[in-house]
């Protein structure tokens, strides 16, 4: 596909466990992306193989990684997370198109919504999502727990 930065072709397939170093060097070059414990090689791999090709890379016409989507749903909704374009592509439209591309692959498993979380601040991801007719939700509070932190559950009662 000609992107039309400079007329180079970029090829759009499935993420693959041999693209995670390359990834993760783009993810943590991102502006507003951040790493965790859950982006180790260990848990990518496992949400590959959870999710067997909705999960997108987009590479150059010298074969190096330029974009990622990574793509999953639980049965009923579906997700995106580490949306990331190089910085020598973006604007070019690699992301929208790895976006599209993921949302078409959640239609034909029969998923009709997807959720993503933007970091709090991270004003480069909110124009991107709400410029390609993302809707911002309000209403939402978003409440996180370790699993590995020994998953003990208080009995706070009013």
């Amino acid at each position: 596909m000609n992107n039309g930065n400079g007329g180079g072709i970029l090829k759009y397939r499935a993420m693959v466990a041999d693209d995670y170093e390359e990834a993760y060097l783009l993810w943590g070059n991102t502006t507003g992306m951040n790493l965790s414990q859950a982006d180790s090689r260990e848990e990518i791999v496992r949400y590959l193989e959870r999710n067997p090709g909705l999960s997108l890379v987009c590479e150059n016409e010298a074969g190096k990684i330029a974009g990622t989507a990574m793509c999953g749903h639980d049965g009923r909704r579906g997700y995106m997370y580490h949306v990331a374009v190089s910085g020598e592509c973006r604007g070019a439209g690699v992301g929208r198109e790895l976006v599209s591309r993921c949302l078409g692959r959640l239609r034909e498993a029969g998923i009709v919504k997807c959720h993503l979380m933007v970091i709090e601040g991270n004003e480069l991801g909110r124009s991107f999502w709400s410029g390609i007719g993302w809707q911002e939700r309000d209403g939402i509070v978003l409440f996180s727990q370790d699993t590995w932190s020994g998953g003990e559950i208080s009995e706070h009662r009013p």
